[in-house]
């Protein structure tokens, strides 16, 4: 990835083993204007995450992307230049990167969600928009921007249950309130769950047949995407569709270990999905 290479490599192996290891599978140009789409939106999320949040790191790293943008200043470093850069090139919407700081934003002040709507809401400016910027990497026409918000919706989706217990840690919690209230449980919250474990197991396999239905209108899109493309795409798709499985089978795992798949479980899978028959989709 150029002279700065080694800074996004590091960004991106700490930061994802699933989307690090899955996007190996993509062509070197193409894998490198992922690495810079990444370590922007994971650089802006590790602010809003810290122990404590960083609110005035972000509050810079902000201003630093609107001077860049607007040509203010010549440089506010590799991270938020080669992304600057890559928007132009790509031809990102300015709507995509302030829904996704917005996003971030709300997560130094939010703490809750009281519908899913509200919740929604979120998800677009954290995930959907990374879907549509990904879209506009790989060259694809915009028939297929509906399908890569879903697949980003449905990814973002596992991550909120998969993170149940950091999320609490950080005061947190995505899932509708109105819908846990339905379900019997008053927080997500390790006590409230062990309390009501029917509820709390029902909850979660409700909301994994959310993601398993976005998912599917997702994969839509797959036919337009081209063979070398599709595999990375389909590879991290099937690692978070092994996570739901996981959480599904025993959704109080959530609050043992964070459920993740090996490094070899990755690689396997790109694999055969680059050596998919020619025409196969699923």
């Amino acid at each position: 990835m150029m002279t700065d290479g080694r800074v996004f490599t590091g960004i991106f192996r700490r930061g994802s083993r699933t989307y690090f290891r899955s996007a190996r599978f993509f062509p070197r140009p193409v894998r490198e204007d992922v690495g810079y789409l990444y370590g922007f939106v994971r650089t802006a999320d590790d602010l809003v995450d810290r122990v404590p949040q960083d609110a005035a790191g972000f509050r810079k790293f902000r201003e630093a992307y609107v001077g860049r943008r607007d040509g203010k200043t010549a440089s506010a470093g590799p991270v938020i230049d080669r992304f600057v850069d890559l928007s132009r090139r790509r031809g990102f919407e300015p709507a995509w990167t302030e829904a996704f700081l917005d996003s971030m934003a709300m997560d130094l002040v939010k703490k809750d969600y009281a519908s899913l709507a509200e919740t929604l809401s979120y998800v677009y400016g954290s995930a959907e928009v990374v879907g549509l910027m990904m879209s506009r990497i790989l060259g694809l026409a915009p028939e297929v921007f509906p399908c890569a918000r879903l697949l980003g919706r449905a990814m973002q989706y596992i991550n909120f249950l998969r993170d149940i217990r950091e999320d609490l840690a950080l005061g947190r919690t995505y899932f509708p309130r109105d819908e846990m209230r339905a379900a019997g449980l008053a927080s997500l919250e390790e006590a409230e769950a062990r309390s009501r474990p029917q509820e709390f197991r029902e909850f979660v396999r409700e909301q994994i047949g959310r993601y398993r239905t976005w998912q599917a209108e997702a994969e839509k899109g797959y036919a337009f995407i081209p063979r070398r493309l599709r595999a990375p795409i389909r590879t991290a798709a099937r690692m978070y569709e092994w996570t739901a499985g996981r959480i599904a089978a025993d959704p109080f795992v959530v609050f043992r270990r964070k459920v993740r798949p090996s490094r070899a479980r990755i690689f396997v899978t790109g694999l055969r999905n680059v050596l998919e028959p020619r025409g196969g989709i699923r």
